[in-house]
């Protein structure tokens, strides 16, 4: 039962982004960057200031990083070394909320009962050691205003967090507090940063040509380092909030999608291109084609890396994968069409989201060949779906042309921890 040939060719069309879209939505982005530095009102991008810049690389020491990104927080006691080397002395990891056990994130718990129990993660992590002075960076995954690289203040929790007193105070107060009253007065909340910043810092302590940093999985954004050439502003890290970037012109998946969410009419962007959203609209578009129309199967972005990857003769776990979400059996010529249309969306994600990198590149450079440099990029989509990297390279090059060869993409895995630890380091200058 192949699908209607005419209605499956309008839909690959309509997620499909010519090379003429790529250009323009690459220099839309840029334009929104430029507007944003003069004005941020003026711009779909946040542009929010981090108040760090880019190690230097002789950042040495032993630090202390916690990461608070979910409800599964960690502290780290990481050594620099210097010149990208580190070493993870002491790893602690607990989650916030244990079932039928214990809850700090949900109605009823409050800011006191979530700082009390980290701080014990911190007494953990520096196994008891009440003397030796630490100073802590902070990775806080959540909507902050920030006015220097200590004072972030939590605007409103997301995440399904519900934690009283936190929202409007300043977290490193708040775990301060708590570690003051543990006894732990030698450890000092110097630095706090958001994921995507800390990725930038990592990537850059290990590889010098690094001013990208990009988040690339469940949720998307992308920070980079604004010179201010023109100024006499110290270069800054800028955090764009980029999954909000709205001049894009969306589908009617896309369009039908966002009334359907949480937030409709933001985070466009992201929409088009994360892990969190590409399952369902893969599984709106099958449903138009399986006319059920309307009809929500919970497609996965895992459920669309296995789809590209089958290589069975039979397309058996095509077969398997869409028997089981939909209850429909294809046979070999849906299969591929299937397998078209995932592979359609997801090369439609990374093109958009290298267009947003262009975009940045050509803030950075102007009318100049872009400098030698490094994308740092964490995150599932972009380290495991099939076709995310290899077309990420190839829109570079339809953007840039032979000057591409200056750009590559990087994964960095790592950032949570060891980009707060520098952070920390990065503090006493």
């Amino acid at each position: 039962m192949a699908f209607d040939q005419k209605q499956f060719d309008d839909i690959i069309r309509e997620f499909t982004v010519d090379s003429d879209a790529l250009h323009t939505i690459a220099a839309d982005f840029r334009y929104d960057l430029r507007m944003g530095l003069k004005d941020p009102d003026q711009s779909s991008l946040r542009m929010l200031k981090s108040y760090v810049g880019l190690p230097t690389g002789e950042e040495k020491g032993e630090y202390l990083a916690l990461d608070f990104g979910g409800t599964n927080v960690r502290v780290l006691r990481i050594r620099l070394d210097g010149h990208g080397k580190f070493e993870v002395l002491k790893k602690v990891a607990k989650p916030l909320r244990v079932e039928g056990i214990y809850d700090y994130v949900g109605e009823g718990s409050t800011a006191e009962q979530m700082f009390d129990f980290i701080a014990e993660l911190v007494d953990e992590a520096v196994e008891g050691d009440h003397e030796t002075k630490y100073l802590l960076g902070h990775t806080f995954s959540f909507p902050s205003e920030q006015t220097d690289l200590y004072n972030a203040k939590l605007i409103i929790w997301t995440k399904e967090f519900a934690t009283a007193g936190v929202e409007g105070k300043v977290v490193n107060d708040l775990l301060k507090e708590a570690l003051h009253r543990q006894g732990i007065d030698n450890v000092e909340p110097t630095a706090v940063i958001n994921d995507t910043v800390a990725v930038l810092l990592a990537a850059a302590y290990k590889q010098p040509d690094t001013f990208i940093g990009s988040i690339y999985a469940t949720g998307h954004n992308t920070c980079y380092l604004e010179p201010y050439a023109d100024t006499a502003d110290e270069p800054m890290i800028l955090n764009l909030e980029s999954g909000g970037f709205m001049k894009l012109v969306p589908n009617r998946y896309d369009v039908a999608f966002d009334e359907k969410s949480e937030k409709p009419g933001e985070q466009r962007l992201e929409k088009m291109v994360s892990g969190r959203y590409m399952g369902e609209l893969f599984g709106m578009a099958l449903a138009d084609l399986l006319g059920e129309s309307g009809k929500a199967y919970g497609f996965t972005s895992i459920d669309m890396s296995n789809i590209v990857l089958d290589e069975e003769d039979d397309d058996a776990g095509i077969r398997k994968i869409v028997a089981g979400r939909t209850g429909h059996e294809l046979d070999k010529e849906t299969c591929e069409q299937v397998r078209k249309l995932v592979s359609t969306l997801i090369v439609r994600s990374a093109r958009l989201v290298t267009a947003s990198y262009v975009g940045i590149i050509w803030q950075l450079d102007g009318e100049a060949k872009p400098r030698k440099q490094h994308i740092a990029i964490d995150g599932s989509v972009y380290e495991k779906m099939p076709l995310a990297k290899e077309n990420i390279m190839r829109a570079l090059y339809e953007l840039l042309g032979e000057e591409a060869a200056n750009v590559d993409t990087v994964l960095e895995n790592g950032g949570s921890g060891l980009g707060a630890a520098i952070a920390a380091a990065m503090s006493q200058n």
